[in-house]
């Protein structure tokens, strides 16, 4: 049951970055039209949006976080498979418990590095610096969530991995 609800949650983040690609299509267009309707007819639209780029980017931070674990239990990361899938299947499964393992300690610990980071620049009450002044711990607080559930993905994967017995990662249609 908890498998399903963090696949459903794992899903969800993935739908959220897809949506949020599109929305930073949707406002690159929007000061191109603006831009060219500037040049087309000084004064009569504003030719820019404000701090445009600084949106952009805090959409595409959320993006990327936010599709990592989506994209890991979709079997979309690259895979470096060539000699693991030629070896015995119990060596296999160590291979995997042990990457696993260490994956989980390292995406724990940047998870740890940016929720720190969030904290820290809502003590100092940090803000961007473009026209349109947005607090940092706001797209600081997405990004720690995805490095988070990328680590709770990793966790669930390992769990996956001991429950099954056998490697869960590598199948051969992926070499």
């Amino acid at each position: 049951m908890m498998g399903l609800l963090l696949q459903k949650l794992y899903d969800i983040c993935g739908a959220i970055a897809g949506g949020l690609i599109l929305l930073i299509c949707l406002l690159i267009s929007a000061q191109i039209i603006l831009n060219a309707g500037g040049r087309l007819a000084p004064g009569v639209l504003p030719s820019t949006i404000p701090s445009y780029a600084d949106f952009s980017g805090f959409m595409l931070a959320g993006t990327t976080f936010l599709a990592l674990a989506h994209t890991l239990r979709a079997g979309g990361h690259i895979r470096v498979n060539l000699v693991t899938t030629r070896l015995p299947s119990r060596i296999q499964f160590y291979m995997e418990a042990v990457v696993l393992i260490v994956a989980t300690a390292v995406v724990g610990y940047a998870a740890w590095f940016m929720i720190d980071l969030v904290r820290e620049s809502i003590h100092y009450g940090d803000v961007s610096n473009g026209i349109v002044p947005v607090a940092l711990w706001i797209p600081q607080s997405v990004a720690a969530f995805g490095v988070t559930l990328l680590g709770v993905a990793i966790a669930h994967t390992f769990i996956e991995l001991l429950q099954a017995g056998k490697p869960v990662l590598s199948t051969p249609d992926e070499v």
